[in-house]
Order: structure tokens, then sequence, then C-alpha cells
């Protein structure tokens, strides 16, 4: 295993080789003669690199004011949402399956420029208590509510989590449980993929887990010898009971990239308070408060890992669960707090991924009416006296030209 102190050794070269590009800009006049000397502003207005978190409560507070400053806090600091359709709550009523909020959160996330990812379409937590115990029926069930889930959603929602821990959905007493314990999990997760390609055959497919053991190293080798379709491998992360080692984040890291997919760190969690200490992952704790001591110790810890995920080459993603105090469980596990005051780890968050991973720059052609500069890779705004152009700056080269009346 790499120790720490090499891993961080290279971290800030790591982020400058994979994270950046280079851009010319060339500004001509309208017959294409190059114009020296126009000075030209270049603003990162996104990255590509999905900042995120589950947005569960957008819109449900009881005020307009809470909601606004939901909203703010949210797209100030991150650009990719995850949005819930756990099916005990999507159809708690057989056949009604509830589209209404769904449809409001996917279109007011557009809105606000915000990526979206679907959680989780196939898993065997969640599942109503209406669910048949036939396992043809229920795998009828199952098909018709991703192909119509998926289908509704596509060009708004094309990022699913397609199955969601299925290493362990044999161990679930419970309908879906049962169907994975009948047929196996890479049956199981190649029908979910199969499902959910059919119906948008554009739509990024995740096979998301917590368990990252050679378990899930040997389903993900199967399912990709089975050509199934999925697109990412997801990393579930919740440090409720101990924060993982960072040589042991860069090692799961290691283990996942030879698979050749991104890998996205789909639900990660770093508390602000009291460790859990029980294994009841189901019960809501009212009196589990963040502390100015554990405030200190999750900044400490963060923005480490985040250097080290930001700088692995096969990271695309990072999903924070949840963005404030006393969502999942109860725990202090937000970002912000349960008044959304921002924690000391939102503030460092923000100096990072708007700060030192964000390229503002301005300067003035050359003689060839040419700018040069190198940039955190993401979409631009680009402005030259009146004229104002929007680019997007990948790794590698990009060549942009401007030509003004």
């Amino acid at each position: 295993m790499l120790s720490e102190e090499k891993i961080f050794e290279g971290a800030e070269d790591r982020i400058e080789r994979y994270r950046k590009g280079n851009a010319v800009i060339t500004v001509t006049d309208s017959h294409g003669k190059p114009i020296t000397g126009a000075h030209i502003t270049v603003n990162q207005a996104k990255h590509d690199f999905l900042f995120g978190c589950n947005i569960f409560q957008l819109g449900r507070y009881d005020n307009d004011e809470m909601n606004r400053k939901y909203e703010e806090e949210f797209t100030n600091l991150l650009n990719y949402a995850t949005l819930p359709f756990y099916w005990g709550s999507f159809e708690s009523e057989k056949d009604k399956p509830n589209y209404k909020h769904l449809d409001w959160m996917a279109k007011r996330c557009q809105e606000l420029d915000i990526k979206t990812k679907g959680h989780p379409l196939v898993w065997h937590e969640a599942v109503p208590g209406w669910v048949p115990s036939d396992m043809t029926e229920i795998e009828d069930r199952m098909r018709n509510r991703v192909s119509d889930i998926v289908s509704h959603y596509a060009g708004k929602v094309d990022i699913w989590d397609a199955i969601n821990e299925a290493t362990v959905s044999a161990r679930v007493d419970n309908p879906v449980g049962k169907w994975v314990k009948k047929y196996g999990d890479d049956v199981c997760v190649g029908l979910a993929l199969d499902w959910a390609h059919t119906a948008n055959p554009n739509a990024t497919l995740v096979v998301n887990d917590f368990n990252v053991s050679p378990e899930f190293e040997k389903q993900l080798e199967r399912i990709k010898s089975a050509k199934k379709p999925f697109n990412v491998i997801g990393i579930q992360s919740h440090m409720h009971k101990a924060n993982w080692e960072l040589a042991r984040a860069w090692e799961v890291c290691e283990t996942y990239k030879r698979f050749g997919l991104p890998l996205h760190f789909t639900e990660l969690t770093v508390l602000s308070g009291h460790l859990k200490t029980d294994d009841d992952w189901h019960k809501y704790q009212t009196d589990w408060q963040t502390t100015a001591e554990g405030e200190q110790l999750q900044l400490d810890y963060v923005q480490k890992l985040y250097r080290l995920l930001f700088s692995h080459p096969s990271v695309e993603a990072i999903t924070w669960w949840d963005f404030m105090d006393g969502a999942w469980q109860g725990a202090p596990a937000g970002l912000v707090r349960k008044d959304l005051s921002p924690k000391p780890v939102y503030d460092r968050l923000l100096e990072m991924i708007k700060g030192e991973w964000w390229t503002s720059v301005v300067g003035n052609t050359d003689e060839n009416g040419k700018y040069v500069f190198r940039g955190f890779c993401g979409k631009y705004n680009v402005q030259i006296r009146d004229s104002k152009e929007s680019f997007d700056l990948s790794r590698g080269a990009n060549n942009w030209v401007i030509k003004l009346s």
C-alpha cells in the first residue's frame, strides 16, 4: 500500500495533469484577420468534474426562506445532485407512481444548471409492502418500473444507479432479496442494466456498492465479461463508524481503476459528531449532534480526502451524503448544520472547488491574434469588447475562435 506521504507528494502534479487543459483563443475581425492586443477576460463557469450531494430536501422546507437558502448554498458549491427514486416512496400505492414531485425536482435542477442522477432503480431496501412474492411477477414489476422511469426522464435525468448493493441483496428476506438469491446477483445486475439501457441507450449506468471487497470486484468482472451495459463503478463510503485511512481510499481507487471505467464516489459520509457504535442502519437518532471539535476533525479529514480523490485520474464524481445534518439516521453528516449554516468543511470545500481549482484569467492577444492559457476542465465564459462567448475546455488542446463584428 502506498504511504499517505507518497500519495500527497504527487497530488498537485496529478491535478495539473489530469484536471486541466490548454486553450488557444484566436480573435479575428469579420474578415478573418487576426486582431492584436485585444483584451480578453476568461472566467470558468462550471467544472467538468462532478462535485455533488443528494438533494432530497429540495423544495421540502415549509417556508420560502429555507428553501431559497438550501438552493443557494447547494448551487454555490455543487454542480451535481442525486434525486430519490426509492421504490417504497415513489410507488407506495400499487400502480400509483409519484412522478409529480420528482418531475419538479428534475426540472428545478435543470433551471439551476445542476446535472442529476437518479437513485436507485433496483435495490433490496425500500421495497413497498404491496410487492408480490411471485418471482415472475416481481421481475415483471421491476422491469416495468425501470423502463418507465428511465424513459420518462430521458433528457432530464440521464445518469442512474441502475442497481444498488447487489453483492449483499441475497441476504435480505424480502421479495427483491429472494429474487436475487434465486437467480444470482450477476444475472439480476445484468437484467437491471439491460432494462435501463433499453429504455435510454444514452443513459450513463452505475453499478453501486458499499462492499468494496473482492466480492464486488468479481461481480464486476463477470458482468463486464458478459458485456452488460454499465458505464461507471459506484463506490459508497459511509464513514459513520470510522474514517477510512487515506491510504486505503487511494488503494480502493487503484484497485477499481483496472476496469477502465470512471469511478464515482456515490455516497460519501464523514461525521462531525460522535461516531456510530451500533450496527442498526435504520434507526433514527434525534440527539445526534454536531460539535465544534467534531467539525474541526471533519474539516481536517475531508479536505485531504477531496484532494486525494480529485487527483486520481479515474475518479470523475464525488457525491456527499447528506447536505445538512439530521437527515439519514439523524447523523451530523452535513456540509451545513440543521439550520443550514455552513460548517467549516463547507467553507473549505468552497475555497478549493471555486478557488484553488478554478480558473479566471485576463490578458491580451499577441501579434497573431492569439491568447493562450491553461485551466481546469469545464465550461468557460470569454469576453472581448462587447462580445461574449462560451466554450468547453477539456484535457489536451482546445482551439477557440472568436470573430468580432
